[in-house]
């Protein structure tokens, strides 16, 4: 059984109160709440309840902070009856960033291309999601990717495998296809739409004259509520 000291209960308990409050706090409101002298103070005791397994942190985000289930067994000791968490699902930090359309030049994680975070958690998807884009148009119809759903994208700037499901960036334009390349000696790549409509057509790149950056993989759905891995 894992043991706690006291003041990571209270670092514990003050994550839990404010998540029932809305979201999760940011290390300065921890140290402030708790009294620490800084920050870092209280980054300390997250890494400290991390490696008990208790929570789990997510570099770069503020307000990156869940707790896992078997955090929320041992917070359950700790909190008033009116705050227990009964069949409490992990709670994620501000959730992942919902990218709409996407203007020719800027990056897709651009501020102006974010229209909203969806609370869901990026472990949900294998590998963890870094971003959810909002599909546009029937391209990809015939592998169960409709207009208007989200596509769960994992950030990569590598070279795809065949088949893969990819965010390709062509020129200015941003598209979700599937990739399709013989080899890396190989100039030209394929980009496959998945829809039996003859006005979907592959698209083709020849790379000596045209620019095509890879911005993501595609590792999930969420459609109508429900989700599900590609």
């Amino acid at each position: 059984m894992t043991s706690l000291t006291e003041k990571q209960i209270q670092v514990l308990v003050c994550i839990a109160s404010a998540i029932r409050q809305g979201g999760p706090p940011t290390r300065k409101e921890i140290a402030q709440q708790l009294g620490f002298s800084s920050a870092n103070a209280a980054q300390q005791h997250l890494r400290a309840l991390e490696r008990k397994a208790m929570l789990k942190l997510r570099s770069g985000k503020s307000r990156g902070i869940s707790i896992t289930q078997e955090g929320w067994n041992e917070i359950k000791k700790y909190l008033p009856p009116a705050e227990e968490f009964e069949n409490q699902p992990v709670i994620m930090d501000e959730g992942l960033p919902v990218v709409g359309r996407v203007a020719a030049g800027k990056p897709i994680l651009a501020q102006a291309h974010i229209e909203d975070h969806y609370r869901i958690p990026a472990e949900m998807f294998t590998p963890p999601a870094d971003y959810l884009l909002r599909v546009q148009g029937d391209s990809m119809h015939d592998c169960g990717i409709y207009d208007g759903d989200l596509l769960a994208v994992k950030a990569y700037d590598g070279v795809p495998r065949k088949g893969q499901l990819v965010v390709a960036r062509i020129e200015d334009e941003v598209t979700v296809k599937r990739f399709f390349r013989e080899s890396e000696n190989v100039p030209i790549v394929q980009l496959l739409p998945e829809n039996s409509d003859p006005c979907y057509q592959p698209i083709t790149v020849d790379l000596r004259y045209q620019q095509l950056n890879i911005e993501g993989l595609g590792v999930g759905i969420i459609r109508s509520g429900r989700n599900k891995p590609l």
